[in-house]
């Protein structure tokens, strides 16, 4: 299993930061490795997320000294939800057969977890406290929310996965958003959230295809351009938002000090800089 360690930053540091440093810092390049777990550790909340690709063996989920844990989820809970392909999540022997846009919420203290089949499943996972039960969660029992206008070519459907409208998680809340024909907007106008952190992962994208996401304080915003199956972290003190060059959909996590989705600092956009 390989684990990429981010550290924190101070927003006043990302003002020195030119190209290669953001990406250093923020920008996720390989998500999936073929028949390995990739993950990515930051220490913003302490989130943990990549990508599992078992393609042609059997891949499990382990803990270990950067965890405190032998056992991943002996102190943290799990999201999963299924990218491409078709496989299963094995967890503690329960099997849930999974494809693309079904979802997984997996409980504090499940020893075993283990990813099956030709499917790509991305991984988020927060700092727990309690122990709560496992939930398959197919798109179909995702909780929609349509937002944005086609003046703004923003029209997309946001579906909350593990968020309390559809199971119980600690402090990890997840989901997927999913633009129409036409729009290329995502999260805009643009909004922070002191109270958590986040991080994005864009999928989808067509080959020669970019997603300018936007970063940084309001008054001091960068972008990051990504490509294809790529995760960029995002600071409680950074804007999250991004546009593409082509349709593309994306995955949300955070995790912090609460699971209030509307709890957020909105920005007029005639006010970033």
């Amino acid at each position: 299993m390989k684990l990429d360690i981010r550290y924190a930053e101070h927003p006043n540091d990302m003002k020195g930061y030119d190209t290669k440093t953001m990406r250093e810092h923020f920008l996720f390049e390989s998500v999936f490795i073929e028949n390995e777990i990739s993950l990515g550790y930051t220490h913003s909340d302490r989130v943990v997320f990549g990508g599992a690709y078992p393609k042609t063996k059997a891949l499990k989920l382990e803990g270990g000294k950067d965890f405190g844990s032998d056992v991943f989820l002996d102190r943290r809970e799990l999201g999963v939800i299924c990218i491409s392909g078709t496989g299963s999540v094995n967890a503690d022997g329960t099997e849930y057969k999974m494809k693309k846009g079904d979802g997984l919420y997996i409980g504090k203290g499940v020893k075993d977890v283990i990813f099956n089949g030709d499917a790509k499943f991305y991984l988020a996972s927060a700092p727990a406290h309690t122990a709560y039960p496992v939930v398959f969660i197919p798109i179909e029992k995702a909780n929609p929310r349509k937002l944005g206008e086609a003046a703004t070519v923003n029209v997309r459907t946001i579906y909350q996965y593990v968020h309390p409208a559809v199971c119980q998680s600690c402090q990890l809340v997840m989901g997927m958003t999913i633009l129409e024909p036409g729009s290329v907007w995502n999260t805009m106008p643009s909004h922070t959230h002191e109270r958590r952190m986040e991080v994005y992962f864009y999928f989808d994208i067509s080959p020669g295809a970019v997603v300018f996401h936007m970063h940084g304080r309001p008054d001091e915003t960068r972008h990051i351009v990504m490509q294809n199956e790529q995760a960029v972290i995002s600071p409680s003190w950074s804007i999250h938002s991004g546009v593409g060059t082509a349709a593309y959909t994306f995955i949300w996590a955070m995790a912090g000090e609460n699971q209030t989705f509307d709890d957020m600092d909105n920005i007029v956009t005639t006010d970033l800089r």
